[in-house]
């Protein structure tokens, strides 16, 4: 037998060629470098584990799979060193603005916010180059009165920048304020989803949080009637999810093809621009009198829901079902609902109406305060849990946005709490810049078949992509996600991230298969079937039959109102009807509201000074009985809080000669309560008390008036009522805490100042007013207990009187 020729290392010549091929980008050898050629070679070894890595995947296995329902997790291969996945061998060479190679699997632009915050305590001022500016005041000219220079860079930067910094503001929702918080878990949900937040008791999520008005520019008012936004967009160990939601249940529409007409009605009408975040004028009421669909959010529309005392106090709703899906791939539906600790309060409509003037960032405040104050607004989330079997049977169609699931149908569970214990550094890039899509969802959480939900996955994407100025608006540090983010996609308007390595696509094996898809056990798999019993696979442009049912829940809702709710009610009604200047549109609106309740439509009716008309035609004549007439849960009352008066702002009137002690100790009971007491007088700064004592007023009834304060304590000394009573303003402020139905404290001889405003002893049915507190000073400790009491009920709405009494 023939000796066979042992192998012989290749000549040094094979190996210089080797190497020599490494270095070309446009062309390479037929056949693979020998692995001696990579001995202190850097690009010949990269060349070298840039073929291993790509032999060790010689074939899609996962294609046949693809023909499969359950996706499987993507192929991938270990590279033999990190040279074949870098960009360029030379990223050793590092400096102190490219730092050094990327650490492997980090996305580094997902880190905490301290990355991006700057601190410019003890620094100079410079460019946005770096430079430093010697000059910050002058231009610089052609001689002290010569014209300016075009070479001057430093105003040219300075100007261009300025005049950028604007962005589009958002269509709707586009006034708003936000912080940042958690959200604690009670307990594992995993029997019904796999999603982050509910996977253990105590886990804990970062959550940012935006609430909004609907129909205002970014620059309106705070307490205009309007539905508020109520967003919670959280930063989960699998990705971001934003639970985009309203502080009312329902929407005015059914399919999102409406959702264009119905902005464009309740903006400012477009041939003047008015009027500005208010729906009171002719396109909106045109619009929704030919949309029986809306009577049901117009009925919460006009509640005092769209007039909510702070973002503390209201709920936040899903608005749409949802799905949640457990790690077998099991589906229930939910609703999700956000209930404050505070209680659900509202302001009144005369009360919303002068707070917009004194102070159009009443909310705003409000919440920055609170949190400032480490008074952390705090709410607990509920979800109702039910089958699709149970859906079936309920008489309204559970993908109709204008329709609830009533409590007494599906009780609420509370599964956590949510804390808002941080302000925001910089409103613009975080407020202002945060992006929500109802589109962003994660594993465990899915979509049913809403029509207006659909319409609203593609909407809110599209937006920010021209608000934020491209695709790239997730990469703003605010949208960013502290879940890992890898994927292809690539380049666009204001790119941040510095990918490594050449593979921008999957399946790749020059990058080791990575990133690779997770598959169906740890990646996001939608839900195979939805709401399918009973439905065709035809296309069609149809609603489903129960959608037709436009007055039942309407009907449900103001018959759940208490008696002064539903005044409220009607009195909105009356005021937003009375801004109409066509009557055909007015009679319309009665028209239709004679469908939910003859009751309302006639208070309104009289109230606008017109004959009731005949109802409209329903779309459906026989609806489906409701299984429920009343439901208590939807109204305001319902959530009365823990009657406690933190954060409540107090108003105590000074003026010279004021009785100080019974002051004094006012103040203390009611900082010990939580509240927030100021000492209001004609003016600011220092005023003598009847005992010679200095009194600090630190705000006056020009700057602060009453309607802006909670309660209100009138004080003793009669040199100090005569004061006040010669004040036009004193009148006033009196005047608007009883006619907002606030708590009055009148101390010794300040009840000569409700007389003088003509304040009423008692309520209109001449019983006690429980609201109007009068003690002598000498008994200032009794009288607080009693006052404390009394703030906590918020209102006593048993005053209330249309017109008002006073």
């Amino acid at each position: 037998m023939a000796k066979q020729p042992r192998a012989s290392a290749p000549p040094s010549a094979a190996l210089d060629a080797a190497r020599s091929a490494a270095r070309n980008t446009d062309s390479g050898p037929a056949h693979p470098a020998p692995p001696a050629a990579g001995k202190g070679d850097i690009p010949a070894q990269k060349a070298i584990d840039t073929q291993a890595l790509a032999a060790a995947m010689p074939a899609n296995l996962n294609k046949p799979l693809e023909h499969t329902p359950q996706a499987p997790v993507g192929q991938s291969a270990k590279p033999p060193s990190r040279l074949p996945t870098g960009s360029t061998p030379s990223e050793l060479n590092a400096s102190a603005k490219t730092g050094s190679v990327a650490p492997e699997g980090i996305n580094a632009t997902i880190g905490t916010l301290d990355r991006v915050r700057v601190d410019s305590g003890g620094q100079r001022l410079t460019t946005n180059q770096g430079v430093p500016i010697a000059d910050n005041q002058n231009s610089l000219k052609a001689g002290a009165r010569g014209p300016v220079l075009l070479e001057d860079f430093i105003l040219r930067e300075k100007i261009t920048h300025f005049d950028h910094e604007r962005i589009p503001e958002r269509i709707v929702h586009a006034r708003g304020s936000g912080a940042h918080g958690f959200f604690k878990c009670y307990e594992p949900l995993t029997e019904y989803t796999r999603a982050a937040p509910f996977k253990e008791a105590g886990k804990v999520t970062p959550v940012f949080v935006r609430f909004s008005t609907v129909a205002g520019e970014r620059g309106s008012k705070d307490t205009a009637r309007d539905v508020r936004g109520f967003a919670v967009k959280f930063y989960t160990d699998e990705g971001n999810w934003d639970l985009v939601g309203n502080n009312m249940p329902v929407f005015f529409i059914q399919d999102a093809m409406k959702f264009p007409d119905l902005v464009h009605a309740v903006k400012p009408e477009p041939h003047h621009a008015m009027p500005q975040a208010a729906s009171a004028h002719d396109t909106y009421w045109d619009f929704v009198s030919l949309m029986p669909e809306s009577t049901h959010m117009l009925m919460w529309q006009m509640s005092d829901r769209a007039i909510p005392r702070s973002y503390r106090m209201m709920q936040g709703f899903g608005v749409h079902t949802f799905r949640l899906v457990n790690e077998a791939g099991e589906s229930v539906l939910v609703k999700f609902h956000w209930q404050p600790k505070l209680g659900t309060h509202s302001l009144v409509w005369d009360e919303a109406v002068k707070i917009s003037g004194a102070d159009p960032d009443f909310h705003r405040r409000d919440l920055w305060e609170a949190i400032d104050a480490g008074e952390y607004p705090e709410w607990e989330l509920g979800l109702q849990i039910f089958t699709e079997e149970q859906a079936a049977q309920f008489s309204f169609d559970i993908l109709d946005a204008t329709k609830i699931v009533p409590e007494e149908l599906v009780p609420i569970r509370i599964v956590g709490r949510m804390v808002l214990n941080r302000n925001p550094d910089n409103f613009f890039a975080e407020t202002e810049q945060v992006a929500f899509c109802a589109a962003h969802v994660v594993p465990g959480i899915d979509f049913t078949n809403d029509p207006l939900l659909a319409g609203r996955i593609h909407s809110y994407v599209d937006t920010q992509i021209t608000r934020l100025g491209g695709p790239n608006f997730h990469e703003l540090p605010i949208n960013a996600p502290v879940a890992p983010v890898h994927n292809n996609q690539r380049d666009g308007m204001h790119r941040q991230a510095i990918h490594r390595g050449r593979s921008a696509y999957e399946p790749n094996s020059l990058g080791g298969g990575c990133p690779f898809q997770a598959g169906a056990a740890q990646g996001f798999e939608s839900v195979a079937r939805r709401l399918d019993a009973k439905e065709s696979s035809d296309k069609v442009r149809v609603k489903p039959e129960k959608f037709a049912d436009h007055y039942t829940q309407a009907t449900l809702f103001y018959e759940s109102q208490t008696p002064e709710e539903q005044a409220h009610i009607a009195a909105a009604f009356r005021f937003e009807l009375s801004k109409v200047t066509v009557p055909a549109v007015r009679e319309r609106v009665v028209a239709s509201l004679l469908n939910a309740s003859p009751d309302l439509a006639a208070k309104v009716a009289k109230g606008l000074g017109m004959e009731l008309p005949q109802p409209l035609p329903k779309v459906l004549e026989t609806p489906a009985a409701p299984e429920v007439d009343q439901s208590p849960a939807l109204s305001l009352m319902a959530r009365p809080g823990d009657g406690g008066i933190r954060t409540r702002k107090i108003a105590i009137l000074v003026a010279d000669g004021a009785e100080g002690t019974s002051i004094g100790k006012l103040v203390t009971a009611l900082v010990q309560a939580g509240a927030v007491p100021r000492l209001v007088g004609p003016r600011l700064g220092t005023y003598l008390g009847m005992g010679g004592e200095k009194i600090e007023a630190d705000a006056s009834m020009e700057n602060s008036p009453g309607f802006l304060f909670d309660a209100l304590v009138l004080p003793d000394g009669l040199a100090a009522v005569e004061a006040l009573v010669s004040d036009g303003h004193s009148m006033e402020f009196v005047k608007d805490q009883y006619r907002h139905c606030k708590t009055i404290l009148a101390l010794g001889a300040s009840q000569a100042l409700l007389a003088e405003a003509g304040i009423p002893m008692s309520l209109p049915d001449g019983s006690h007013d429980p609201g109007l507190i009068l003690a002598d000073a000498a008994h200032a400790d009794d009288a607080a207990i009693d006052f404390i009491a009394a703030v906590g009920m918020h209102r006593h709405l048993a005053r209330d009187s249309d017109p008002p009494r006073v």
